[in-house]
């Protein structure tokens, strides 16, 4: 596998997506190839058929392979599911010298700290995101490593995940026989995917509504705040409409992709659809109006809980107020006249999400597609993994190759480049070891 290139892979409640991409010499990710399978055997995020699942993600990733002409080998995962939830945490720790500068061992114990919460049987922590750090009382510290002090504290957001469905990820990646490169959770991926700085500096919620499940994600101040996973996505819509107007699954989605709406008064009282009856019966037919007041229900009520969410994490304080307001994506985006039902909703800025913040200029349409936010957040992520490996293994050459150097010299008698410092290893690589340590000894 050349090393310029990652390959994200998107397990959904309605499909899996293969996705190779590589960074271009303008630091741009470049998609070489996309390979989409109907997911079977995942319900709202979590797998619950392991067999169907693996032949899902092989017929997604063999045509990804045909459009790259590349050998799939290592791959990113995105986790997300009903079973994620997230809290906050403060930690504190005090250090045995205050007369030494804050250093990342420090940081690194801290974090080690929060993991010994105690979960929900069958739980485990999957994301530790420091978010501001108090060194002797003194608060709001972005950064507080080289500063002096005795007590170091911290508050967390800690995200949290029922372990057994993280591992039969892992399972049903390993007997497609891919190796998992990395774990991250999706709508950190989608937010990477989507997202500006500035947005993210503004403070923005990003809703991800995928077929089984809706993420979110909130910023602000560049560091991420709150994460929920509600268990509703675009297949609820599907199965109101199955129900609603007495059709099969594969017409409700047809009807709703391209006569459905989120606002009803959009359309008038007597447009119709035919829709052909099943094996000899009459053909049915269904007003637009009926069709749209099915969805905005249902909608409404999808995006109230989002909004919940967003006030939970505190939307409502002015500085914690969301000067960005809401960016939608995933596929649950493409339905018309969405936007104006959020804004309409929550009151706050809406636009749609497409992934083309971090891809080459020359992406065809069909990758931009907020339908792919999450998988190109996953190769971005993938892409970004590497360099960090790069960068450790570099260093790592450096301290053999000039053993003296690397001990504590003062700069001004060694005038070399300082070493890029390696990036402090997330919480997810060390999931990602654990998992593949755990189906290594599964075998």
């Amino acid at each position: 596998m050349e090393h310029n290139i990652a390959i994200g892979l998107d397990i959904g409640t309605t499909k899996i997506v293969a996705m190779i991409g590589r960074k271009n010499d303008y630091g741009k990710v470049e998609i070489l190839g996309i390979g989409r399978s109907k997911s079977l055997g995942v319900h709202r995020g979590v797998v619950n058929n392991i067999t169907q699942t693996i032949q899902s993600i092989q017929a997604a990733v063999q045509e990804a392979e045909a459009a790259s002409q590349l050998k799939i080998e290592e791959v990113t995962v995105g986790i997300a599911g009903q079973h994620i939830r997230s809290l906050q945490h403060s930690d504190y720790i005090t250090r045995p010298d205050s007369e030494v500068v804050i250093d990342e061992a420090d940081i690194v114990r801290l974090i080690n700290q929060v993991h010994k919460l105690v979960m929900l049987p069958g739980e485990e922590i999957i994301h530790v995101l420091p978010q501001e750090y108090k060194v002797d009382g003194q608060p709001e510290i972005k950064e507080p490593i080289g500063m002096y002090g005795g007590r170091l504290e911290a508050n967390f957001h800690v995200v949290v995940g029922q372990v057994s469905s993280i591992r039969n990820i892992g399972r049903c990646v390993k007997s497609s026989g891919l190796t998992l490169e990395g774990i991250t959770l999706e709508p950190l991926a989608s937010a990477n995917a989507v997202l500006s700085q500035e947005e993210k500096e503004a403070g923005v919620a990003l809703i991800d509504i995928g077929g089984g499940t809706t993420d979110l994600a909130v910023f602000k101040d560049g560091i991420i705040r709150h994460t929920a996973v509600i268990p509703f996505g675009g297949n609820v819509i599907t199965e109101d409409i199955k129900e609603g107007c007495s059709i099969i699954e594969k017409q409700a989605e047809l009807l709703k992709i391209k006569f459905g709406s989120a606002w009803p008064g959009e359309n008038k009282d007597n447009e119709i659809v035919s829709i052909p009856g099943l094996r000899g019966r009459e053909p049915k037919e269904i007003t637009l109006k009926n069709l749209s007041k099915i969805i905005h229900a249902r909608v409404v009520e999808i995006v109230e809980q989002v909004y919940v969410e967003i006030k939970n994490y505190g939307h409502e304080e002015q500085k914690k107020k969301l000067i960005a307001g809401i960016v939608l994506t995933g596929g649950g985006a493409q339905l018309k006249h969405l936007k104006q039902l959020v804004e309409y909703i929550t009151g706050m800025d809406t636009r749609i999400g497409y992934p083309n913040e971090h891809l080459a200029g020359d992406s065809d349409d069909e990758v931009t597609s907020p339908l792919y936010a999450t998988a190109v957040g996953l190769v971005m992520d993938g892409l970004k993994r590497q360099e960090r490996k790069q960068v450790e293994t570099a260093a790592e050459i450096a301290e053999e190759e000039n053993p003296e150097a690397a001990e504590d010299t003062p700069i001004e008698n060694n005038q070399q480049t300082p070493q890029p410092k390696p990036e402090r290893r997330s919480f997810l690589d060390k999931l990602t070891e654990r998992v593949k340590d755990f189906l290594d000894n599964a075998e």
